[in-house]
C-alpha cells in the first residue's frame, strides 16, 4: 500500500490547486492521509480524485472540513499497521511518550501543525510529520511524506521535497 501523507496545505492562501510535484506522488497513491490545516474541504475533494482520503481537523480548519468527515483524532488499520492521526501533537519535549499515551495501540502516529518534517521513533512507536508541501515556513523545502505498508509492516517512511 502506497500512502501519501500531507499536512498544512492551507488553502486557498497556499494551495490554490494541487501543485504538479505533489500530483506526481498522488497519482501513485493507494491512500492519502491529511494531518490537518486543509482549511477548505475542497482540497479534500480534490485529493479524493486521486485516491481515498482520511483527514483530521487542524486548528485552522472550519466547519466544512468537519462536515466532510474529518475528526480531531483518528485511528486506522492500514494492512495490519495501526496508524493514528492528530493535527497538533504538542511540544517537542516528551512527544513520543505523549503520543503513546494518546494512542496506546498505534504503531505509527501521523501529525502536522509545526510545518517541520519529522520522522522519529523510540523503537516501539514511530511518529511522522510530513511537513507542508505549500507553506514551508522556516524549512528549506516544501515536503510531503510517503509510506510503504505491506504484509502488516511499515516497510518504509520517507519525507520528500516537492518544492
Amino acid at each position: 500500500m502506497n500512502v501519501v501523507v500531507l499536512s498544512d496545505t492551507h488553502a486557498p492562501r497556499r494551495w490554490r490547486s494541487c501543485p504538479p510535484a505533489v500530483a506526481a506522488h498522488l497519482r501513485k497513491a493507494d491512500l492519502i492521509l491529511h494531518a490537518g490545516d486543509v482549511c477548505t474541504a475542497g482540497v479534500l475533494d480534490e485529493l479524493a480524485g486521486y485516491a481515498p482520503v482520511h483527514a483530521v481537523l487542524g486548528n485552522n480548519d472550519g466547519p466544512d472540513v468537519a462536515a466532510w468527515g474529518a475528526p480531531e483524532r483518528l485511528e486506522l488499520d492500514l494492512d495490519g499497521v495501526t496508524v493514528a492521526m492528530v493535527h497538533d501533537s504538542g511540544l517537542a519535549q516528551g512527544r513520543i511518550a505523549r503520543m503513546r499515551r494518546w494512542f496506546p495501540a498505534a504503531d505509527l502516529v501521523v501529525f502536522g501543525h509545526s510545518h517541520i518534517p519529522l520522522d522519529d521513533s523510540d523503537g516501539d512507536l514511530r511518529i511522522f510529520n510530513p511537513g507542508s508541501p505549500t507553506d514551508r515556513r522556516r524549512q528549506p523545502r516544501g515536503t510531503l511524506g510517503l509510506l510503504d505498508i505491506r504484509d502488516g509492516r511499515l516497510i518504509d517512511a520517507e519525507i520528500v521535497p516537492v518544492t
